[in-house]
C-alpha cells in the first residue's frame, strides 16, 4: 500500500533521492522507510515502516511492538521478530532485525495498518519477563503509565501461569502497582526465575 505519508527505497524514489531529501529537512527516517519532516508519527506510520522487514511471515514484538503502540518513545536499533504462520520458516538476515522461530498464538496478534503485531498486554508481558534492562525499563515506564494495560497484562499471567519467567513478570507488575510510582531500577531483574 503506498502511502502519500510514508516512503520506501524505490517505491515512488530511490535511496539516493530519500536521502538528499533527508539531508534537505523534508524527510526523517521512520522504521524502513521515510516520513515527511512535519508529519505526525502515528501509531499506523509506525507499523508501517516496519512492514518491509515482517512480510506476511513476521510480526512485530517486544519493544519493536511497544514502540508501535506507543509504549516506548524511540524506535529500537534492532526490530525483534516473531513468526506467526503454523509453518516454520527462513529467518530472514536483517542486521537490523532478530528473528524468532517459535509461533506467536493467534490470540497475542492484532493487525495495525494490516501489519501484523503482538497485542498491548502480550507486548508488556513479554517485557516485563525479560532479563534485557532496557525492555525491563520498558516495561516498568508503561505498566506504570498505563494501569488498565498493566492489569490486562496480569490477567494474561492468569491464564497462562506456566509461561517462563512469569514470577518475574508479576513481582514487576506488582511492585509498579504497588509503589504508585515507576519501582527502583532492581525491581524485577531478578534473575532466579
Amino acid at each position: 500500500m503506498v502511502s502519500p505519508f510514508l516512503f520506501f527505497a524505490d517505491e515512488r524514489l530511490s535511496l539516493a533521492e530519500l536521502t538528499a531529501a533527508c539531508l534537505d529537512g523534508a524527510l526523517v527516517p521512520l522504521g524502513e522507510g521515510y516520513m515527511p519532516a512535519d508529519a505526525a508519527e502515528t501509531k499506523w506510520m509506525r507499523a508501517r515502516s516496519v512492514a518491509p522487514l515482517l512480510g506476511d511471515r513476521w510480526a512485530a514484538i517486544r519493544l519493536t511492538a511497544a514502540w508501535v503502540h506507543g509504549g516506548i518513545a524511540q524506535e529500537p536499533a534492532i526490530h525483534h521478530l516473531q513468526r506467526v504462520r503454523a509453518a516454520r520458516v527462513r529467518a530472514g538476515c536483517d542486521l537490523r532485525a532478530v528473528f524468532h522461530d517459535v509461533r506467536l498464538p493467534a490470540d497475542d496478534i492484532m493487525s495495525v495498518a494490516g501489519v501484523p503485531v503482538s497485542t498491548p498486554a502480550r507486548t508488556l508481558v513479554d517485557l516485563a519477563r525479560s532479563d534485557a534492562r532496557e525492555e525491563i525499563a520498558a516495561a516498568r515506564a508503561w505498566a506504570y503509565r498505563d494501569p488498565l494495560l498493566r492489569r490486562d497484562a496480569e490477567v494474561w499471567f492468569e491464564r497462562h501461569p506456566r509461561f517462563p519467567h512469569v514470577h518475574r513478570a508479576t513481582r514487576l507488575l506488582r511492585a509498579v502497582a504497588d509503589a504508585g510510582a515507576v519501582p527502583a531500577e532492581g525491581v524485577g531483574a531478578d534473575a532466579d526465575d
